[in-house]
């Protein structure tokens, strides 16, 4: 078992920036991929970015591309989302997973909550 703790999550103008950082503990010696996922207020969760093992792979959702950046320290066992020129639109809870097998989440976070005002 993985257990998996978002923070850095707050409220925040557009235009600002935020960090949130993704904690993992247990059974950490697996090579997973990780990933970051929202969802907002009656809308359905979505795939937000990802990152391999050794970080040499990443993925964004279009909306992001650009503005946020995945990134992993595997030493500490932490995975990062940097999110710069934040929108309103990017207001969510903020969750990050795990997956053994890219695409497929095996562990799940409680999520962070982010707020973007206008």
């Amino acid at each position: 078992q993985v257990q998996l703790v978002e923070s850095g999550g707050g409220l925040v103008q557009a235009g600002g920036s935020l960090r949130l950082s993704c904690a993992a503990s247990g059974r950490t010696s697996g090579t997973y991929f990780m990933n970051w996922f929202r969802q907002a207020p009656g809308k359905e969760r979505e795939f937000v970015a990802d990152i391999s093992w050794s970080g040499s792979i990443t993925s964004y959702a279009d909306s992001v591309k650009g503005r946020f950046t995945i990134s992993r320290d595997n030493a500490n066992n932490t995975v990062f989302l940097q999110m710069n020129s934040l929108k309103p639109e990017d207001t969510a809870v903020y969750s990050c997973a795990a997956a053994v097998w890219r695409f497929k989440m095996d562990y799940w976070g409680k999520g962070t909550l982010v707020t973007v005002s206008s």
